[in-house]
């Protein structure tokens, strides 16, 4: 159980996962004691933002859009570079080219900077190491180093929770029903083509149809 009045930061892209955290952090530590936190680091489809506000806005909480670019100066990968086409096969390293190389990283150093300004403990991440494509910084060796590394290095007693990390993507999508989180699904966005109706057919698309297929819910991005 949370102690009474621990606040939490919840990293939100304004995708499926992220929005499942948002709403386990609400159960968890009460909406009143939950905020958001956004990253505009120069993605090509600038809609993840729009989506992360609305569904901030949605569920009652607030949001803020911190911007860091120097991924999108570093290039090299198809999230940041518009002339870069989402592949789905696996480069020579084994991942695919829509991985940004320490973009989590990044993301959770800058996130906790901002909740120690703002006396904030908590830390949820949407990462899962059961992800299709196997990223590195999603693993759980990889938090837990970096949750060591955070507290050592601002001194801080920051914990990073990272939920979904063991789920599956069916299993996620059960958690945010249980949670009440689905009807907030139909303002996320996944899609790494950034269609709105999603394209259905890019790795991520596939991933999330499996998971709803799976959990034989509907979906109800697609269903707006």
């Amino acid at each position: 159980m949370a102690r009474e009045h621990e606040k939490a930061l919840i990293v939100l892209s304004g995708g499926q996962d992220s929005t499942t955290c948002l709403y386990w952090a609400i159960d968890r530590f009460g909406k009143d004691s939950v905020s958001t936190l956004t990253f505009d680091y120069g993605q090509r489809h600038r809609v993840e933002l729009e989506c992360a506000a609305r569904v901030a806005e949605l569920a009652g909480v607030g949001n803020v859009c911190l911007p860091i670019n120097t991924f999108e100066a570093l290039g090299g990968d198809a999230l940041t570079d518009g002339n870069i086409e989402v592949k789905d096969e696996v480069a020579e390293n084994g991942l695919p080219n829509t991985f940004v190389p320490g973009r989590n990283l990044i993301f959770l150093t800058f996130a906790a900077a901002f909740a120690y300004r703002h006396g904030i403990d908590n830390l949820v991440t949407g990462v899962a190491q059961t992800d299709y494509s196997g990223y590195p910084d999603c693993r759980e060796e990889t938090i837990t180093a970096l949750q060591q590394a955070l507290r050592v290095g601002m001194e801080s007693r920051i914990v990073l929770h990272a939920p979904l990390m063991h789920l599956s993507k069916k299993e996620t999508v059960e958690l945010a029903r249980d949670l009440g989180g689905l009807a907030a699904m139909a303002y996320t966005h996944t899609c790494y083509n950034g269609e709105r109706p999603p394209c259905r057919h890019c790795p991520a698309c596939r991933l999330r149809a499996t998971g709803f297929e799976e959990a034989g819910i509907e979906d109800p991005l697609l269903s707006l």
